[in-house]
């Protein structure tokens, strides 16, 4: 069974040649646009006002995203962002020691800035331009503000590179992601949120574990996705705005408001909750809620979101940037386990498309060493012959059962290292799969999980995770 996946893209219509006649059809599409546009404009206000109090953050990151680039690093105040001290300028972060210059030429920006802050906080007179443009940027406070503002100060990397590349990627799935929100009646601006979690980038994981263009930690994805051994819902742009979608729609649920609902998504739901409680509406949480997690992130993802919306929709508006666009796919369920090399053989696809087109499906699968779970949507490109085979895909390409891994029993004597040797694996696998410490530490009796298909099963220290549990794994 199998389902086909179309985007169209519908031409415009030819305008009379009559000048009258097109003068008349000019403006009777410029008022309905103008209707439109001013309808969409005031709904988008209603649902995520800009207020005064939050108007200089976004200002700040509509800089970030469309102004400064990631060879240039932003100096400013960690809490008023409209104090910006200066600009660095910095060399390319792909040459060679460029994290160590670029740290040296930060250090010394920001050196200048404290000193002069101190010297402010002092008591002494501006002189130089710099030091009175600094002093205008504290009108009318005292010397103390001066000496909080010297262990303010932020770096922020400028995005304008990166966030036009993830403007460009998102036109693939831009479409798509608005229709599923709009299926949930969710506001499809919601769609923009990805700008600021990851740029779009599909493979985006984070130190906290983060991973996909929507962000999600495992612990959160497990509760709207599929995410275990073989399959990783987050990494699948669609799958994953479907999670997206469900959370949102909860935040909004509790909060009551976009502002706070959004926040939520960075923050946490039942933190927000205790600060709606707390404080009351967003404005006020924005201005006075301090706690020991609710910090510049936290603070800062409403503006930013706004900051994004504004700034993608106007890369999207301009005609000299061409969007990637949609790709047509067809999905077939998978009635079966199946080996991912037999589908390629059959299909005649390129390994790289495929793994393209299935993003969820992690390294395992792609490399035989695990089978493609039963009922799982398969992408296909959408083509004729593609379409034919899909509606002919013989039974015996299915197995019945999941490949299983094995579990190594530790001896005396054993090393990660003479184990991946033994089994025919990597280090690295052993270590990921075992969660093991930087020094791969095992001890004596501890049982190992080896990935398959490398296990050897004749081994007497193999035991199958099928004499382990009765359950089937996926």
């Amino acid at each position: 069974m199998f389902c086909i996946i179309k985007f169209f893209h519908f031409p415009e219509k030819r305008p009379m040649h009559s000048s009258t006649k097109k003068k008349i059809l000019c403006c009777g599409h410029f008022i309905l646009f103008f209707l439109l546009f001013s309808t969409v404009r005031s709904e988008a206000g209603d649902l995520f006002p800009l207020y005064d109090s939050i108007k200089p953050n976004v200002r700040f990151w509509e800089d970030v995203y469309g102004r400064y680039t990631t060879r240039q690093g932003i100096l400013h105040d960690r809490d008023n962002l409209a104090i910006v001290y200066t600009v660095v300028d910095l060399v390319d972060w792909r040459a060679p020691g460029s994290a160590r210059i670029n740290r040296q030429l930060i250090n010394l920006a920001r050196e200048r800035y404290k000193n002069i802050l101190t010297d402010l906080a002092a008591g002494e007179e501006p002189v130089t331009t710099v030091e009175k443009r600094v002093a205008s940027l504290f009108p009318g406070t005292s010397h103390q503000a001066y000496d909080k503002a010297r262990n303010n100060i932020r770096l922020q990397i400028g995005q304008k590179d990166r966030f036009l590349e993830g403007v460009i990627i998102s036109g693939a799935y831009m479409p798509a992601i608005k229709k599923i929100f709009k299926a949930h009646n969710l506001p499809p601006e919601l769609a923009y949120l990805p700008h600021v979690e990851s740029s779009f980038n599909l493979e985006a994981h984070s130190k906290a574990g983060a991973a996909g263009i929507w962000q999600f930690t495992n612990s959160t994805g497990k509760q709207y996705m599929t995410i275990d051994s073989v399959v990783d819902e987050r990494l699948d742009p669609f799958l994953s705005s479907q999670a997206a979608a469900l959370f949102l729609k909860g935040n909004y649920k509790y909060l009551e408001s976009w502002p706070l609902a959004i926040t939520a998504y960075n923050y946490g739901r039942p933190g927000m909750i205790r600060a709606k409680e707390k404080m009351g509406d967003y404005e006020n949480i924005f201005n006075n809620h301090q706690t020991g997690l609710f910090k510049f992130a936290c603070r800062n993802f409403y503006p930013e979101f706004l900051a994004a919306l504004q700034v993608a929709r106007k890369i999207e508006a301009d005609p000299s940037i061409a969007v990637n666009r949609p790709e047509a796919a067809i999905s077939v369920r998978m009635n079966g386990y199946a080996r991912a090399h037999d589908l390629l053989n059959y299909f005649k696809i390129d390994k790289r498309d495929f793994a393209r087109l299935n993003p969820s499906l992690k390294k395992p699968v792609l490399e035989d060493k695990k089978y493609i779970p039963k009922n799982f949507l398969v992408r296909l490109p959408a083509h004729e012959r593609t379409r034919d085979l899909a509606a002919n895909l013989p039974q015996s390409i299915y197995r019945e059962n999941q490949i299983r891994d094995g579990i190594h029993v530790v001896q005396r004597g054993d090393t990660v290292g003479s184990i991946a040797l033994k089994y025919r694996t990597s280090l690295a696998e052993i270590i990921q799969e075992n969660r093991l410490d930087s020094r791969a530490t095992i001890r004596i009796g501890q049982k190992l999980k080896i990935p398959a298909p490398t296990m050897l099963a004749s081994n007497k220290n193999i035991i199958t995770l099928g004499s382990l549990s009765k359950k089937r794994p996926r």
